[in-house]
C-alpha cells in the first residue's frame, strides 16, 4: 500500500526590505519579523531582459529570533531556509484576511565577506526546543496573536486614510460643482443683459 508524500520546504536568498522587529509574547517566546526581497529575470519575446521582484515575509522565533534581531539590517543580503504558513482570520468588520509567510529554522548572513557564512549552528535545534519546552501549538498561537493585532493596526490605520480621501474627494466635487454652478448663473445673467441691450 503507498504512502502519500508532500513538502512544505521554502529556500530565499534576498535582501532585507525592513529592519527586524523583535517582539515579546505574553507567554515569554520572542518572535522577529522582517521582509526579504527576490528578484525574478528572464527575456520576453522581443528578447528583452524583464525583472520582477518578489516580497516575502520573514518569521522567526525565540533564539533564531534574537540572532536575527542582532545581526540583521536592512539591505543585508541573507540565505534563510523554512516553511510556508499562511493565517486567515477575519477582522473586525467581519472581512476574512489572510497572510502568507515563511517561518524560518535556519538564517545565514550573506552580506560581506567578513561576515560571509555567518550560520546559526544548531539554529534548528534551538529552533525546535523553542523557549525551554514550549510546545508547537503554544508557539503558533502566540504566533497568531502578535501578528494579527499588527495586522489590525495597520489596516485600521489604512481604512482611516481611505476616510479622509474619500471625504477629501467629495469636497473637491462639491466645490466643483458649485463652481460650475456660479459659472452658469453667471452665463444666464451676462445672456439677459445681453438681451436687454
Amino acid at each position: 500500500m503507498s504512502t502519500s508524500r508532500s513538502l512544505n520546504k521554502v529556500t530565499l536568498i534576498g535582501n532585507l526590505t525592513r529592519n527586524p522587529v523583535l517582539k515579546t509574547t505574553s507567554s515569554g517566546a520572542t518572535v522577529c519579523t522582517f521582509g526579504v526581497a527576490t528578484n525574478t529575470t528572464w527575456k520576453d519575446a522581443d528578447g528583452n531582459l524583464q525583472e520582477r521582484a518578489e516580497f516575502h515575509n520573514i518569521v522567526s522565533w525565540n533564539k533564531l529570533a534574537e540572532i536575527c534581531a542582532q545581526i540583521l539590517a536592512m539591505g543585508m543580503l541573507v540565505y534563510v531556509e523554512g516553511e510556508l504558513r499562511t493565517r486567515v482570520w477575519d477582522d473586525e468588520s467581519g472581512v476574512r484576511r489572510y497572510r502568507t509567510e515563511v517561518k524560518i529554522d535556519d538564517m545565514k548572513l550573506l552580506d560581506s565577506k567578513d561576515k560571509q557564512g555567518i550560520g546559526i549552528e544548531g539554529a534548528k535545534k534551538a529552533a525546535e526546543d523553542r523557549n525551554n519546552g514550549n510546545n508547537k501549538k503554544s508557539e503558533d498561537k502566540d504566533q497568531e496573536k502578535v501578528e494579527d493585532k499588527d495586522e489590525e493596526k495597520v489596516e485600521e490605520k489604512e481604512e482611516k486614510n481611505e476616510d479622509k480621501k474619500d471625504k477629501k474627494d467629495k469636497e473637491s466635487n462639491e466645490k466643483e460643482e458649485k463652481e460650475e454652478s456660479k459659472n452658469e448663473d453667471e452665463n444666464e445673467i451676462e445672456k439677459e443683459a445681453d438681451d436687454l441691450f
